[in-house]
């Protein structure tokens, strides 16, 4: 495992054990959505901001990662869907732990969607992926939500909780999930998670405000950062809104003290 431990420190800051990671694997669910077209600035300006990780699909790493004097931590995402297929809940494997040695990466991760109609074969492949990654020292962060037909909440304490579990239970070594609304009930997301637990970003939020607050609560209920894509990548200021997120998630800084990184 002690080459797992080293990776780890390569995608989360050091000294606060928390971790700022900028997803952009977007381009194959939704397309080239704006802010996922200049690569390269993108990748700068989240960097310079302040990101640990940047996370992205084997195809687009050269030509957006690492475009900086700044060192950041690469996560290979190895699963996939698009949202115009008849299955988008379906993630299937895409690249694998091998690969993602090849290109260099500090980690991997894969998305599974428990309740989902495929949940059996997403299972598998996180079982797969997982053994995989143990044998080779990779990181694995788990990209966990509850989405299916009996779903009818997908920000449900419990369900989320139970997805989170799902993932640690089969050798996620970090969890990605959604907040769940409030400290109290993510909590015990938190709790019953037992490994590092980032939150999502989802869809963009009405103001930035909405974003810093839900980092900020996420970190009282004993949250270790973000995963947050959208919210920053398509914020017109990214390298302002990247810094208030980081100046949080790594420093500790109140809502007020992060917000007066953004532009007026």
């Amino acid at each position: 495992m002690f080459g797992k431990n080293i990776r780890i420190e390569r995608i989360m800051d050091r000294e606060s054990g928390n971790a700022v990671v900028v997803p952009m694997d977007h381009g194959i669910s939704v397309g080239p959505i704006s802010g996922l077209v200049d690569m390269k600035k993108t990748v700068s300006d989240v960097v310079e901001g302040g990101a640990t990780a940047v996370l992205m699909h084997k195809g687009i790493v050269p030509q957006g990662h690492r475009t900086t004097g700044h060192d950041v931590g690469l996560i290979l995402h190895l699963s996939a869907s698009t949202d115009i297929g008849v299955s988008s809940n379906s993630k299937v494997l895409v690249a694998t732990v091998e690969e993602a040695l090849k290109m260099g990466a500090d980690a991997v991760s894969m998305h599974i969607n428990v309740g989902a109609e495929s949940e059996p074969q997403m299972l598998s492949d996180l079982g797969m992926v997982s053994r995989q990654c143990t044998e080779w020292g990779m990181p694995l962060i788990v990209m966990a939500y509850p989405r299916g037909p009996k779903i009818q909440n997908s920000y449900d304490p419990q369900a989320v909780a139970h997805a989170a579990r799902v993932a640690a239970e089969l050798g996620a070594d970090i969890v990605k999930c959604s907040y769940t609304g409030d400290i109290d009930s993510f909590r015990e997301v938190v709790r019953g998670a037992m490994v590092p637990v980032l939150i999502a970003g989802g869809p963009k939020m009405n103001s930035d405000m909405d974003v810093l607050n839900m980092v900020h609560d996420s970190l009282e209920a004993g949250g270790h950062g973000v995963s947050i894509g959208r919210n920053i990548f398509q914020h017109k200021d990214v390298k302002g809104m990247m810094s208030a997120v980081s100046d949080i998630v790594i420093n500790g800084a109140s809502v007020e003290e992060a917000a007066k990184h953004l532009k007026k």
